[in-house]
């Protein structure tokens, strides 16, 4: 099992940057593929970006692709932190993001087993 809390959403100006955290922790949190997910208002939840258990591999929407970089922090085997730098905001990157893991290989091509409860990016014009 695992538990995701995320932090470090808010509301930033077009252009502007914010870093989201992701503490999860388990027993096996670290064999995990992770990602980030969002929804915003009357549209559907979306892929953002995934990091797999090791940290060697990224993979990114093409909405975000060249402004967010995932990173993976495995200080222990059952404590893993994921950030999401996001750059160069858009009032269209506006949505709940979402913390996901999942013994998947590529978590973005599945539906995750495990969730954060979601934090609130907001980017002004």
């Amino acid at each position: 099992q695992a538990q995701l809390v995320e932090s470090g959403g808010g509301l930033v100006q077009a252009g502007g940057s914010l870093r989201l955290s992701c503490a999860a922790s388990g027993r096996t949190v670290s064999r995990y593929s992770m990602g980030w997910f969002r929804q915003a208002p009357g549209k559907e939840r979306e892929f953002v970006a995934a990091i797999s258990w090791s940290g060697a591999s990224t993979y990114y929407a093409d909405s975000v692709k060249g402004r967010f970089i995932i990173s993976r922090d495995a200080a222990k085997s059952t404590q893993n932190t994921v950030y999401l730098q996001m750059n160069s905001l858009k009032p269209e990157d506006t949505a709940v993001y979402y913390c996901a893991a999942d013994g998947a290989m590529l978590i973005q091509t599945t539906t995750p087993r495990y969730w954060g409860q979601g934090t609130q990016v907001t980017v002004s014009s």
